[in-house]
């Protein structure tokens, strides 16, 4: 993840000065422990403020509109019951060429500022501050004590101080490449290297950035240059200093995401703001999605292990309690032989009643003939009394196996982060094991189901007719049983857990062999066969689907059904 470096800083907070100055502080809310949104009104219109102190994404920039759900952390409150309906006037740098800035806000512009908001970047010290117009601190985003840094405890009711400057030079244009060479050079390595240790500011954005547009290899080192390779990386050096100098910013993008400064070799684009959040967004997601979708396939993991071991101890109980008519068999010789027995036997051999076939017993030799057939009568009863009580067992294990084998389907099929939607089909998964008490989560608020999101797959036959696959048992629910009109077709891989697939159609249409194939084609991708090179695909009208009483998210029966095979490796443009 690229550093939100200080070129970036100064160039979202110039935007701020030209876009958001001034403007109303009209809300605060808290998204997570690290990041809070601050709505600002400007005659413009309303936009929020993102502010950060992630230690491995601590930004500034405006972002999306925060969720619809309830903030229920105190530092927002704080922010708001101090700043609420006061004017951000201003947005200074605290010290040059450091990743600190000073929001300042009054009652109204022009005025004298009643409270600072200082921001600090500094990865994983980074830190939101509030003090009044003394520089007294009145809350903060992280407290840091005086255990945990002797140099600049950060604590309520103690004086703000700004953080200790960092070492390294402090780029100028007035500098002579003869200079700046030297400085560069002083400690041969890797110029890129050499660069960040030489000068404050600096970034590996930007040290890269410098060698992109010089045409320099990314790894050469201070020996290798040329005098040739020395002067066009110093215009460069020059033209950034220009830009932070001026404020004139042109941001760019690289193949991997933002990198504001890449002239000539990467993407312009027309909004910072836009850039950031978006490129953001996007990491944190991913992360957030890499990390989920772990956690969730290690638990499913761990819960399905346990009841397939309880499946099998439960299918052992139910093989032995099927030599129960053997008990009772042997008994009913035992009792028509009685006059037989002699005492101390341990066994006999008597024909079967049926086939004449020899069928031996074993006897206790302590009790006689009519002790050890009362004996296999009670083993008799007692395996049946085990069928009787194992039997449903098995059958409620098994249908908790395929519920969770459904799930297991549901998050194997996201493979890689894409979109902000996946992070949200995830995200629901999760909810939903949170309410078949898989999960335990304090904070989870129960959500109305009308609040499922419906980011179906989409996908159109050959003739035109839209195909919708459910990413989730929620969205499988609401696809069959909410959205699924009279006309439309129901999918699904026969037996295996997979999505549920719905053939739109319209009234009078018809969907011929080619469109029903590249349905069930879809079908067969969309499950847990999606490897095999044919797998059966059962299609019916939705009015043939019900849901049992009772049943989990996703579990479904159906009837009036029709087998097509469907081949997954003809599926192409998802996965």
């Amino acid at each position: 993840m690229q550093t939100f470096d200080y070129t970036t800083l100064t160039a979202v907070c110039s935007d701020l000065r030209n876009h958001w100055i001034p403007s109303r502080l009209e809300q605060v809310y808290q998204r997570d422990r690290f990041t809070i949104s601050i709505a600002l009104r400007t005659l413009q219109g309303r936009d929020w403020l993102e502010i950060s102190w992630h230690p491995q994404a601590a930004r500034i920039h405006i972002g999306d509109p925060p969720p619809r759900v309830p903030d229920t952390f105190t530092f927002s409150q704080q922010l708001f019951h101090q700043l609420g309906s006061l004017a951000l006037v201003e947005v200074k740098a605290i010290a040059p060429w450091e990743r600190a800035i000073d929001l300042q806000f009054a009652k109204r512009p022009g005025e004298t500022p009643l409270y600072h908001l200082y921001v600090e970047i500094m990865g994983k010290y980074s830190n939101v501050i509030l003090t009044d117009a003394n520089n007294t601190i009145i809350t903060v985003a992280h407290q840091v004590n005086e255990r945990q840094s002797s140099v600049r405890p950060i604590l309520t009711g103690q004086r703000y101080e700004t953080p200790p400057t960092m070492t390294g030079t402090a780029p100028s244009l007035t500098e002579t490449q003869e200079r700046w060479q030297e400085r560069v050079s002083l400690v041969p390595g890797a110029i890129k290297r050499q660069i960040l240790k030489s000068y404050r500011g600096a970034s590996p954005a930007i040290a890269q950035s410098l060698l992109q547009a010089a045409q320099l290899d990314l790894e050469i080192t201070t020996d290798a240059l040329t005098s040739s390779d020395w002067q066009n990386l110093f215009i460069y050096w020059q033209k950034w200093l220009k830009v932070i100098e001026e404020e004139n910013f042109h941001p760019a993008e690289n193949s991997t995401g933002y990198t504001v400064l890449g002239w000539d070799t990467t993407t312009k684009v027309s909004n910072i703001q836009e850039l950031l959040n978006h490129y953001y967004t996007n990491q944190l997601n991913y992360q957030k999605f890499s990390q989920l979708k772990q956690q969730l396939q290690q638990k499913l993991n761990n819960l399905l292990e346990k009841l397939q071991q309880k499946a099998q101890t439960f299918t052992e109980r139910l093989q032995q309690s099927d030599k129960a008519d053997e008990y009772r068999q042997k008994a009913d010789l035992l009792m028509a032989y009685l006059h037989t027995w002699e005492p101390g036997m341990t066994e006999m051999i008597l024909a079967d009643f049926a086939t004449g076939e020899p069928v031996k017993i074993t006897l206790e030799p302590d009790k006689n003939a009519v002790l050890n057939a009362q004996t296999l009568y009670k083993q008799h009863q007692k395996l049946k009394r085990a069928r009787t009580a194992v039997e449903p067992l098995l059958a409620e294990v098994n249908l908790e196996l395929t519920y969770l084998e459904q799930v297991e389907a549901a998050i194997s099929q996201m493979e890689n982060y894409q979109t902000t939607e996946d992070l949200q089909t995830l995200a629901e998964i999760r909810e939903e094991l949170i309410q078949q008490r898989y999960l335990e989560d304090p904070e989870y608020r129960n959500r109305n189901p009308s609040e499922t999101s419906i980011n179906f797959h989409r996908y159109q036959t050959p003739n035109g007719f839209e195909v919708l696959i459910g990413r989730n048992n929620r969205q499988n629910d609401q696809l069959t049983f909410r959205v699924a009109g009279d006309y439309d077709l129901w999918f699904h891989a026969q037996e295996i857990p997979g999505s549920h697939v719905l053939l739109r159609l319209k009234p009078g249409s018809v969907a011929d062999d080619t469109d029903l194939n590249f349905t069930a084609n879809i079908a067969a991708y969309y499950s847990r066969a999606r490897h095999s090179e044919q797998v059966p695909v059962v299609y019916t009208q939705p009015k043939h689907v019900y849901k049992p009483k009772g049943a989990k998210p996703g579990l479904a029966i159906y009837k009036q059904e029709r087998i097509l095979w469907g081949q997954p490796q003809l599926v192409k443009g998802k996965g």
